[in-house]
């Protein structure tokens, strides 16, 4: 289904966007949806980086990919990151373009940023220097390692990060090699921290007039990940390792085998204990004496797993998940990613929306996952083409017909795109 027309929670809320890759266009992207005017300045050649990362989004089969100003060009990863903002191509080492960045954020609310930390401030576009431009501006920086510590000028991605904040360590299954988790999730989770950070400024700014920064890191991040990991450490200073699917402290609570697959069993609580081995006809284990309370289920979860898979495996996926949902047991399939479209829940809390536009017809979109009653956010824009917006952003922000011609004809700004744009 199309998801337009809303306006969401921040229309009138303007953001300055010199983010690129993952993080940053993350956090950016959840403002965006929710109705800020993003704002997304790249440099001129090239853009953002994350054009040209992955596989290329394919509007016909006959599309020139080799052609950067070709839609090919832009990356599937850049369109799902990118929407709903508009493209401003500047060229921010010629003075000139960093007086163009000074002109906009002076009637800013935010700024994001993901370079290493001191970048900006080499730029002479720091923090320090443009909260004198504008008291309230909320300026969000992300970065590996955060902007202090004996790290901070280290660059970071989100495998480093996965492997520094202890993640790899507790991820896949035991005796096997590292294993990062399947999703770059530090990337992902410090622009959710980031955009949670931006939002508490902006309330802040509203209500005193005095903006901050705000900083955080993909470490961070996954080091936030860790609640039953590093709780469980700081109780007992035992070090975690890997549990593949199982759980830190229950069981059975993971992916069990069936005939033709596996089902993920959540079986947590006594309550619900008892309740999946009367589903699955096996009475008697509510009185074994090996696993009569939690714990003892924990001590002897290989055990027992294995006991249960003995059963489990009788019956397909399917049929267990039809009998256990009957019985009220918290059960679930494991869906590869074309199931995940497929399922009705996923339809019925609109997680795939679809975009007409124009230039490029039907346009496929994750939904926006979480739901606000009365401001609900929307997609209301595809990624933009590099510096699709650049005249219209400009002519916004007051210059004049001959300084938007001076500032092209200079290269300090850039205008392309194939969009009808905003």
């Amino acid at each position: 289904m199309s998801s337009n027309g809303n306006q969401g929670p921040l229309p009138g809320v303007k953001v300055v966007d010199l983010t690129q890759i993952l993080a940053g266009p993350v956090c950016t992207m959840l403002l965006a949806d929710m109705g800020a005017d993003v704002i997304k300045v790249e440099k001129p050649n090239g853009g953002d980086d994350n054009r040209r990362m992955g596989p290329p989004f394919v509007k016909g089969k006959d599309e020139d990919s080799r052609d950067p100003n070709s839609v090919n060009h832009w990356s599937a990863g850049f369109m799902a990151t990118n929407r709903n903002k508009r493209s401003l191509a500047l060229d921010l080492r010629d003075e000139r373009g960093k007086d163009v960045l000074r002109r906009l954020v002076a009637r800013a609310d935010i700024l994001v940023e993901n370079f290493r930390p001191g970048v900006m401030d080499r730029f002479g576009l720091g923090y320090s220097e443009l909260s004198k431009i504008n008291p309230k501006l909320v300026y969000c920086t992300i970065s590996g390692f955060g902007s202090t510590g004996p790290y901070a000028n280290r660059g970071g991605f989100d495998l480093v990060a996965q492997g520094m904040s202890g993640l790899m360590s507790i991820t896949g299954h035991p005796d096997r090699p590292p294993a990062k988790v399947g999703v770059p999730i530090t990337d992902i989770s410090a622009g959710l921290l980031a955009a949670n950070g931006v939002l508490c400024a902006y309330i802040h700014a509203q209500r005193t007039g005095q903006g901050q920064m705000v900083d955080t890191s993909l470490m961070e991040a996954g080091i936030s990940y860790t609640v039953w990991e590093s709780s469980g450490y700081f109780a007992d200073g035992n070090i975690p390792g890997p549990l593949g699917s199982a759980h830190r402290v229950s069981a059975p609570y993971q992916a069990l085998s069936t005939s033709d697959g596996y089902l993920n069993i959540g079986a947590a609580t006594q309550p619900t204990w008892e309740q999946f081995c009367r589903a699955i006809g096996q009475e008697a284990l509510i009185e074994d004496p090996r696993f009569k309370i939690p714990g003892d289920r924990k001590k002897r979860e290989v055990e027992l797993a294995a006991l249960l898979e003995e059963t489990l495996t009788q019956k397909s996926t399917a049929d267990w998940l039809e009998l256990l949902g009957s019985a009220g047991v918290v059960a679930g399939p494991i869906y590869n990613i074309e199931q995940v479209y497929q399922d009705p829940q996923t339809e019925a809390r609109n997680m795939h929306v679809e975009l007409e536009d124009p230039e490029l017809g039907t346009l496929h979109n994750i939904g926006i996952p979480v739901k606000l009653s009365v401001t609900p956010g929307s997609i209301r824009l595809r990624a933009p083409a590099l510096g699709e917006h650049t005249r219209e952003v400009l002519r916004e922000e007051g210059f004049s017909p001959e300084e938007i011609t001076g500032l092209l004809d200079a290269g300090v700004v850039k205008e392309g795109g194939t969009g009808s744009g905003r």
